[in-house]
């Protein structure tokens, strides 16, 4: 008789276990984007000339695209499609493909533009298209005022 408690207690647990995960994706995918966030900012001031132009900056925020993109793509099992506010359309899940191109065309973007941004006039030709990924694949694979 002991043997039904036992099992219920570790289907309950294993039950949390899976919710945890799918909510761990999504806090993980929301850091991540937050992330982007915070090295595009100074990149877009400094398109705008709200800012100076600063090579290592805009290096760094091409190598944190890079970093984080092929994590961000991971981060959508099944199971995380709903919950903690997550603004992920689900377009992901059904066009699971498509989203990943995207992500390595973004990848690819940052890439070329890190090799090719060297001074002022380079990130000016290079950058706004690595920045057109952010804004297609925002239009494309979120949900607006999913929050």
């Amino acid at each position: 008789m002991t043997a039904q408690p036992t099992l219920l207690a570790i289907a309950l647990t294993v039950l949390a276990t899976v919710a945890i995960a799918s909510t761990a994706d999504i806090g993980d995918r929301q850091k991540l984007m937050k992330s982007n966030g915070a090295a595009t900012k100074p990149v877009v001031a400094m398109l705008k000339g709200e800012a100076p132009f600063d090579l290592a900056v805009v290096q760094k925020s091409l190598a944190n695209y890079q970093d984080n993109i092929g994590q961000f793509v991971t981060l959508f099992p099944d199971d995380s499609k709903t919950g903690e506010k997550t603004s992920a359309s689900p377009k992901i899940w059904e066009d699971m493909a498509g989203f990943k191109a995207a992500a390595d065309k973004f990848a690819a973007d940052a890439k070329l533009a890190s090799a090719s941004i060297t001074d002022e006039a380079s990130f000016k030709a290079n950058m706004p298209a690595v920045l057109k990924n952010c804004g297609s694949c925002h239009e494309a694979w979120r949900v607006k005022d999913a929050q």
